[in-house]
């Protein structure tokens, strides 16, 4: 349902031909290799033997997915150039990575939670689902505790997956894109991106340990969507007068 469901809103199948159409749209904007790997992931997900092949291998289908998706941000990153197209895409990324943690989370550790998880292979589990065990088992070696996993999902600041790493990329994309606006950034989306920043990098971790994480993982998915909206209102949908010469 999740995977191959075309009608179902949420899957990836549906996911995937939506970045593909919205990519089809700025074609002249990203690069032949970027288009090529978006295609490659495309037609994994909609060719005739899809339905088969994750049938007979569920597991190594999803994994051949997440490897194609790697291999099309790596192709960006290294074939784009690093202006305000690149910028755009990266913000988005990230804007995503930083929503997926705190859900990811606060599904996990959340106060709401009837049981927190402790079972070590669950723990496990969390980190590899964000693509983090190796990382963080460098960092705390092979002490996988819930609050240890929070810290380092949250304010880690070298990990590209972290809370903390996304909300300061995505306010340093914000920055560059938003100068040449009418408000040269001072407000809109580089303001709630600043402000959402902030709040990861000057947080209180005892205070945090004493009131629970639910708090601040729903402002960053709260806050995330507000950029969006401000980013779709500031560069897709603003008055045309605004942009006409006087």
């Amino acid at each position: 349902m999740l995977v191959l469901h075309r009608t179902d809103d949420n899957s990836v199948v549906t996911s995937v031909a939506r970045a593909r159409e919205n990519a089809r749209q700025v074609r002249d904007q990203i690069t032949t290799e970027t288009w090529e790997r978006l295609n490659i992931l495309y037609l994994r997900v909609t060719g005739d033997t899809a339905s088969a092949d994750f049938a007979e291998n569920p597991t190594g289908f999803l994994h051949e997915l997440i490897s194609d998706v790697h291999l099309f941000k790596g192709a960006a990153e290294s074939t784009m150039s690093h202006g305000d197209s690149w910028r755009f895409l990266m913000v988005g990324v990230y804007l995503e990575r930083a929503q997926l943690i705190a859900r990811l989370l606060e599904v996990c550790f959340g106060e709401g939670r009837r049981r927190r998880i402790t079972d070590h292979i669950a723990l496990m589990s969390s980190l590899r689902m964000a693509c983090a065990l190796e990382p963080y088992l460098r960092t705390y070696t092979a002490e996988i505790e819930p609050r240890f996993i929070l810290e380092f999902l949250l304010f880690d600041e070298d990990f590209p997956r972290s809370i903390r790493f996304a909300t300061a990329r995505i306010e340093e994309h914000l920055d560059q894109m938003t100068r040449n606006t009418e408000d040269g950034g001072r407000s809109g989306p580089h303001r709630i991106a600043g402000r959402l920043k902030a709040r990861l990098q000057y947080a209180d971790l005892e205070e945090l340990s004493v009131q629970g994480a639910s708090g601040l993982l729903a402002t960053v998915v709260t806050e995330c969507a507000r950029i969006h909206e401000t980013i779709y209102e500031t560069f897709v949908a603003y008055p045309l007068e605004l942009r006409l010469p006087a």
